[in-house]
């Protein structure tokens, strides 16, 4: 109630103070979060020259973009706790001032292992500001103003995903490629004070945060069986899917990911408590968030390296011809927030899904020498306003039954279904272009993608929620 009463509870100030107040928190929640979204795929063009730059061996440059999204995926749910103990406003600028660190690290990074080290820390820092942010979010809007306020959070999601592309490929070609970390920096630090001043807060209960409330070896059991995982999707096409070490890393990761599930179980302060997984809205939001963040992350990596490797785009041109996928991102959230009360987030999930798998259908018909017009354009339009409007739904479902003071576990959730989802999408996708040869290798993949999003968007159609949020209304777990 304290980060409400903070916003709805300055009467002197009058209605419309607090509304530009009440938006400017979300503006500034936004820039911040843009910039961790950016994060994810800014580095997808800049590969190549980082590979270079610092003597990456092949095998090890996705390593860049892994270590992030692992960090990231494995810690979001340490980041929600923490944010529900110690309050979302001291959360964010923790994790902010972080990844703005860890920036400055990555950007100035002598070697191939000190990058790789800092892009983890800067991981760390969204684990902790993602959720802290969400959380924020949800305490402070209730009925359609948070569902308008999440369908903005969910374009960011899919538009940001894009724009790195065109971001990362124009501060690689200008700037060099040490500047897709730089730039992070002053953007950071001009949000760090505007957030002490403007953030509202909560939290369950004053004080310093304690660490023996947070579950640090079940978040370590989480990252290392995840680690573990992608480590062994990523070394198979090398070493053979039934080679000895693709095998035993399989093995001790679901050894580890069924630890962290025994350990949850017995921690006397556990990342997930027991019952919080028997929410309806919680895991099929959760899950489908996953399912269509690891597709669209998929579909996005592909496109990036078909038009560099296959048809000699530069990273500029590249980056550019990803526009139409972040327009019609944020239109589809539009669209979204004015929908979501009258049809529901299940037939929007299920619509953009829809979309997903036909955009993948059409980009695997792509061949090395058909236009950009008639061959990328209509499967990348597509495939932006789907996930505008798959993600905002999958966001208001699992944020539509949360009970105050769990706003963090909530959103650490829903954070790590979008990080763990771009990871595995990043992992797998691209093994899938392997050893068929080049066009078919690509179309082999872009096919997969569109039978996933066929599977996922049925799955929702069955399990998903129709939530239709209501005006002022808040309700807890069920």
């Amino acid at each position: 109630m304290a980060a409400k009463n903070a916003l709805a509870g300055q009467g002197t100030l009058g209605a419309g103070h607090e509304q530009r107040q009440s938006w400017s928190v979300l503006t500034l929640l936004c820039a911040a979060q843009f910039m961790v979204i950016l994060d994810m795929t800014v580095v997808t063009v800049a590969l190549p020259s980082i590979g270079r730059s610092l003597g990456f061996a092949p095998a090890d440059l996705q390593w860049v973009v892994t270590a992030y999204l692992l960090a990231t995926g494995g810690l979001t749910l340490l980041g929600g706790r923490a944010a529900d103990l110690a309050g979302g406003r001291r959360m964010f600028g923790a994790g902010l001032g972080l990844f703005t660190a860890a920036s400055l690290a990555s950007g100035l990074a002598p070697g191939a292992t000190a990058l790789v080290a800092s892009r983890a820390v800067q991981g760390v820092g969204a684990a902790l500001l993602t959720p802290a942010a969400l959380s924020v979010i949800t305490a402070t809007y209730t009925g359609d103003r948070r569902a308008r306020a999440l369908a903005v959070w969910g374009a960011l999601a899919s538009a940001g995903l894009a724009l790195g592309v065109l971001a990362g490929g124009a501060l690689t070609s200008w700037l060099g490629w040490r500047s897709v970390f730089l730039i992070n920096v002053p953007v950071g630090l001009a949000v760090l004070p505007a957030a002490r001043r403007l953030l509202p807060d909560s939290r369950l209960a004053p004080g310093r945060l304690d660490p023996r409330r947070l579950d640090l070896g079940g978040a370590a059991l989480a990252v290392a069986g995840l680690a573990g995982g992608v480590y062994a999707i990523s070394g198979a096409p090398a070493h053979g899917w039934g080679s000895a070490r693709t095998l035993v890393s399989l093995g001790v990761s679901a050894v580890l990911l069924a630890g962290f599930w025994l350990a949850e179980r017995r921690a006397a302060a556990p990342l997930l408590p027991p019952g919080t997984l028997r929410s309806r809205t919680l895991t099929t939001g959760m899950l489908t968030m996953l399912a269509a963040t690891g597709i669209l992350v998929g579909m996005q990596l592909l496109s990036s390296l078909f038009l560099q490797e296959v048809t000699g785009a530069s990273p500029l041109r590249a980056g550019a011809e990803f526009l139409p996928l972040v327009v019609t991102a944020v239109l589809g959230a539009g669209l979204a927030s004015h929908l979501v009360q009258h049809a529901g987030t299940r037939v929007l999930a299920v619509a953009g899904l829809a979309l997903l798998a036909l955009s993948a259908l059409l980009l695997s018909r792509v061949t090395a020498h058909g236009g950009y017009l008639s061959g990328m354009f209509p499967g990348l339009l597509l495939a932006g306003l789907g996930a505008g409007l798959a993600f905002p739904a999958a966001s208001i479902t699992t944020l539509s039954s949360v009970r105050e003071g769990a706003e963090g576990l909530a959103s650490g959730l829903l954070t790590t279904g979008h990080e763990v989802g771009a990871a595995l999408g990043a992992a797998v996708f691209p093994v899938l272009a392997v050893g068929a040869g080049v066009t078919a290798g690509y179309s082999r993949a872009f096919a997969v993608a569109a039978l996933a999003a066929v599977a996922v968007a049925a799955g929702a159609a069955a399990a998903l929620p129709a939530v239709r949020p209501a005006s002022g209304t808040r309700v807890g777990f069920h």
